[in-house]
């Protein structure tokens, strides 16, 4: 194996982002709440935003919530979120007047041409820098998102050095950090793959016009459950998202699991009726579709980025922030997994609506490789740290864990072309589809238990955190001898021609980004 590829920058290496959940506002104070789920977060945590919500007592019942759709029940009030300032590219004056999803018109992007536009391999100006992650800003330099609602700002604390792998959010009042020159790959085929994830890698406008979304959309479903967070998890946060990734939405309810079957049908149906009604103007074609775990799935008119929404499925929560993890904890990690989804999509195995493989799944394979290889190029972060990824810890906690999670030394000096073989040979030629189950959590192929959740099954991936099969869907032979013919195919083109476009031509990915 070569010298690893200096593609990626030295940058400073800084935090897990300093707000108070990720994807979503701060619970609203313990004495407002029905259980200890969405407790206070401790004051000391800092430079933890602190933010208090003035929310009404109603009690939530069906009556109340089809009341309030037909515009009947007057006595409940809206959420008032306590606004926060958030990190954006200049100040952006705000009215006294709160505002809300109805009425709100947000002001379109502005023509920028692809060459500026384009962001470098971490560059502080990608999609980590700026978007939900809250801080508090000095008063010379207010900024917040259209849609926050006015109120005082306090002064930002420092936030002290240290040492974690995943990107910090950065201050306004400091200068913007210029672009970062990123080096050459040595050879072809890694410098194609770098080029095709700098093309399409998700920028900071694709992740604030879905964190707009998100905030405006849970002040109008708060006027039906109260207590409720609406959170913004996948691949716009786990760092694999790209410019054309959909939005996907957990709707937290309350801290029991609810049965999906019909729990969650019941409350996924008001919110369904809540945006072909009231929300019509904004939301189009609100579908509800009755999967394992059942959601919404609708298109903002706006930014016209398409959304799934789930109740309760905080699993999702949970993963965002182990793949947010892997994804910067070693440079190779991101371009690799880019390539390997726009190579899925383009050979059209990457739909688990249609028996093939789920994104989610792609990504678990990519990172189960990068695991077992003789020198790997990544650990089991839940080996080493049990503790940051318990799966049982309190939705509001989950954050905090990768903070002080350094980047990972690995020995392996491959490059990105040389990963990118060395994955399709591993899936087309060595791992054992029949027996083992890939896992993540392990870092290793381990055996199929013999139940019903891996019984008969033709792909097996297990997800980390509730040890389910993320690839059931893939339930038709022929759609699994397409996906494994996929493989081969490529592996012998790449392997004899090392050009990435003899498997997937990069002009068509990038005007497809």
């Amino acid at each position: 194996m070569g010298q690893k590829d200096t593609y990626a920058p030295q940058v400073e290496r800084s935090m897990f982002p300093n707000h108070s959940i990720l994807g979503c506002p701060p619970f609203p104070p313990k004495h407002q709440q029905q259980s200890n789920f969405f407790s206070k977060i401790p004051l000391n945590m800092l430079p933890t935003l602190v933010s208090q919500q003035r929310l009404t007592e109603t009690q939530f019942n069906f009556q109340n919530a089809v009341a309030v759709l037909s515009g009947n029940l007057t006595s409940t009030q809206d959420a008032t979120l306590q606004p926060v300032a958030y990190v954006s590219g200049s100040p952006v004056h705000v009215s006294d007047a709160p505002t809300s999803f109805r009425g709100r018109k947000r002001l379109s992007e502005q023509s920028v041409p692809y060459n500026v536009k384009r962001h470098r391999l971490h560059s502080h100006h990608s999609e980590t820098a700026g978007i939900n992650q809250a801080v508090l800003l000095p008063e010379e330099r207010r900024s917040s998102f259209p849609g926050s609602v006015q109120s005082p700002l306090f002064r930002a604390h420092r936030i002290p050095d240290l040492t974690g792998c995943v990107p910090l959010v950065r201050y306004t009042l400091f200068p913007e950090p210029t672009e970062t020159t990123v080096h050459v790959a040595k050879d072809k085929l890694s410098q194609q793959v770098l080029e095709l994830f700098q093309a399409c890698q998700q920028q900071n406008c694709d992740l604030h016009k879905k964190e707009v979304c998100r905030t405006q959309l849970q002040r109008e479903i708060q006027r039906l459950f109260p207590h409720s967070r609406l959170f913004l998890v996948g691949s716009s946060l786990n760092g694999f998202g790209t410019r054309s990734s959909d939005g996907d939405l957990c709707l937290v309810v309350k801290e029991e699991p609810v049965n999906q079957k019909t729990e969650a049908r019941n409350i996924l149906r008001l919110v369904q009726k809540l945006f072909s009604t009231s929300l019509s103007t904004y939301i189009e074609r609100p579908q509800l579709i009755r999967a394992k775990v059942p959601i919404v799935r609708f298109r903002d008119k706006i930014s016209c980025i398409e959304f799934d929404l789930n109740v309760n499925s905080v699993v999702g929560i949970r993963n965002t922030f182990l793949l947010r993890t892997y994804a910067y904890m070693e440079n190779r990690v991101r371009p690799l997994v880019l390539v390997i989804k726009k190579w899925a999509s383009f050979h059209e195995i990457n739909d688990a609506s249609r028996g093939t493989l789920s994104s989610y799944s792609l990504v678990l394979m990519v990172l189960h490789y990068l695991q077992t290889l003789p020198e790997p190029v990544l650990p089991s972060l839940q080996k080493i740290y049990p503790e940051s990824f318990d799966p049982n810890m309190q939705l509001h906690h989950i954050h905090e864990a990768p903070r002080a999670i350094p980047p990972y030394p690995s020995k392996n000096g491959s490059s990105l072309g040389e990963l990118l073989i060395g994955f399709f040979k591993y899936y087309a030629t060595e791992f054992d589809w029949s027996n083992q189950v890939i896992s993540v959590r392990e870092a290793k192929a381990i055996l199929r238990p013999d139940d019903s959740e891996w019984r008969n099954r033709f792909i097996c991936i297990e997800e980390p955190f509730d040890r389910t099969n993320t690839a059931r869907a893939v339930h038709e032979k022929q759609k699994f001898d397409l996906i494994r013919s996929q493989f081969l195919k490529s592996w012998h083109l790449l392997r004899n021609k090392k050009d990435l476009n003899c498997v997937l031509p990069l002009r068509a990915a990038i005007l497809k980004r």
